[in-house]
């Protein structure tokens, strides 16, 4: 026979014996509960002078008998999920409260956090007999404010609901609600962030967020801002909050959460751990968003290596169990953990992905090498993701380098050669895309990519003119051009999309950073470009000493 569960410390044999005989009784669907076995639940109760509760599930068996104290009880860890994204758990609680209270925050959070059917409260009234109880479940969606509605009366016999048919009709309601926004099939997430006391900044990044999860192809249930004085060091956000967003993404039918912040491993443990929901952060976004655009092979051995790094201080042991023997009779201690063999195993794939990527480093050396023998000068394009370079970069060459309006469409650079009107060519190269707080990983491993800028003689930046946050981005761009030791190159800065914003706020914008606009998709407006690209070149060539960059020959 099963054992009870909890605090069992001081209790008789006979106590014990009836506890277990609670598991042999059954409650019919409909029935929230039985009065006979409401009234045995009170009557240990009052005998324990603990609270008893009991998990029952859908069949109606008692799958958990647990014991707490005269205030509360401990649930003990449930099963993480029922098998089906989005859904209640299929148990309720029904538990004594010897003081006559009602159901108290804890129950409600118990309710939220753990996806329980129903939560339900009995009153002990003297001599061990049941007196009011109170329900509550679930919402699926928050009607004024409120997840949970709580139904009550003064004896279990008259508490009038049809159990079964409310459960079958909530997961109906919440699966509906769930799939409301025609996103079948794709993985739904909440967005979070949490700002100290730059909200608008916080607001920016929030969105920004919002399209990199778009671009991974993730429907976005919901994006929430929480403002906090200081951040907490677990759960960077409250309790209270973290429980809101439990029923949050019940309600909307998602099992993610995506945080715009760097967490560290015990975060993201806590975090996961609290709300039983898959957690990631904005670098595991972007190091997924990388690996889904990544095609050649040089982009796929970068992506890798990345994750590799952020994987290995994210690998941990969960308990003992871990501890296995690796070798055979003879072998002495306890051996490798297979923890220990895990980061043994990453360790070494990192070291054979850096040799590959040490050679593909040395390939474009040659390659370049021969460029500069051509003494051709090398454009290089940059800019903020989705500013339009790829765009640009087919307009200016007539190539077909995919480009679409979406983050990081671009993750493998091109080159092109350009011929200017005067007959005059260079070699242009397409590049990937910069954003704010771009992963140290990230950055490190596509260093054989970014080595390409230091070899350009000019660098392109394109800047997204119709985004409101350009003027951040450009910021941005500056930023990362330091981090990589380029701010010495010429740059040319180009005010792109000028079919989508005031002429005149173009015009300011090229007069007060000595750049042109364009619009990429108009050949119309690319002559300016290509006439300043051309004189910057010329300028950049003497100085560079190719002093015989000169017409090239009509064939």
């Amino acid at each position: 026979m099963e054992r009870p569960l909890g605090n069992l410390l001081g209790l008789k044999h006979q106590q014990v014996r009836q506890l277990e005989r609670l598991y042999r009784r059954k409650v019919p669907p409909g029935e929230l509960v039985t009065p006979e076995l409401a009234r045995q639940l009170t009557e240990i109760s009052w005998d324990l002078h603990r609270q008893v509760g009991l998990l029952v599930d859908r069949t109606g068996a008692v799958a958990c008998v647990i014991v707490g104290d005269a205030k509360g009880l401990l649930i003990p860890e449930l099963p993480r999920m029922r098998g089906v994204k989005g859904r209640l758990k299929g148990l309720r609680l029904i538990h004594t409260h010897l003081d006559g209270s009602p159901l108290s925050h804890d129950d409600l959070m118990d309710l939220a956090l753990l996806r329980l059917d129903a939560v339900a409260a009995l009153t002990v009234n003297p001599g061990g007999l049941p007196g009011a109880v109170e329900m509550a479940h679930l919402l699926p969606q928050a009607e004024d404010g409120r997840n949970w509605t709580i139904l009550k009366a003064d004896h279990v016999t008259r508490l009038k609901v049809d159990f079964d048919m409310l459960v079958t009709s909530l997961e109906e309601e919440l699966a509906r609600v769930g799939r409301a926004d025609g996103d079948a099939g794709r993985e739904r997430a909440i967005l979070i962030g949490v700002s100290g006391k730059n909200r608008a900044a916080a607001e920016d990044s929030l969105a920004e967020l919002t399209e990199l999860a778009q671009s991974a192809g993730l429907a976005v249930a919901a994006a929430i801002l929480q403002q906090r004085p200081r951040f907490d060091p677990r759960f960077l956000m409250g309790k209270g909050r973290l429980s809101e967003l439990v029923i949050q993404a019940l309600q909307a039918g998602s099992d993610l959460l995506v945080f715009d912040a760097e967490l560290s491993p015990s975060q993201v443990r806590s975090i996961t751990d609290f709300t039983e929901l898959k957690v990631i952060d904005r670098t595991q976004l972007i190091l997924d968003l990388f690996a889904q655009r990544a095609r050649s092979r040089e982009g796929k051995l970068q992506v890798e290596m990345a994750q590799v790094k952020y994987l290995l201080p994210r690998l941990r042991g969960r308990d003992d169990a871990l501890s296995r023997l690796t070798g055979g009779i003879g072998g002495r201690g306890p051996g490798e953990t297979r923890l220990e063999i895990d980061r043994r195993r990453l360790q070494e794939r990192l070291q054979r992905l850096q040799e590959e990527l040490n050679r593909v480093r040395a390939e474009r050396r040659v390659r370049r090498g021969l460029r500069r023998r051509h003494r051709l000068p090398v454009l290089s394009i940059i800019g903020y993701t989705n500013a339009g370079k790829s765009t640009l970069f087919n307009a200016l060459t007539h190539a077909a380098v995919p480009a679409e309006d979406r983050l990081f469409a671009t993750l493998d650079p091109t080159s092109r050669r350009l011929r200017f009107p005067r007959e005059r060519e260079v070699i242009i190269t397409d590049t990937v895309g910069f954003i704010r707080n771009l992963p140290k990983n990230l950055l490190e491993a596509f260093k054989a990519t970014l080595e390409e800028l230091e070899d350009a003689d000019l660098l392109i930046h394109v800047i997204d003119l119709s985004n409101p946050r350009f003027e951040e981005q450009m910021a941005a761009v500056d930023h990362i051009l330091a981090s990589l030791g380029l701010t010495d190159k010429p740059v040319l800065k180009v005010f792109n999309k000028l079919d989508r914003v005031d002429p005149r706020l173009a015009a300011l914008q090229a007069r007060l950073h000595q750049g042109v606009a364009i619009s990429a998709l108009d050949p119309a407006t690319l002559p300016p470009l290509l006439t300043r690209l051309e004189d910057q070149v010329s300028q950049v060539a003497q100085t560079i000493g190719l002093h015989h960059w000169a017409p090239t020959p009509e064939a």
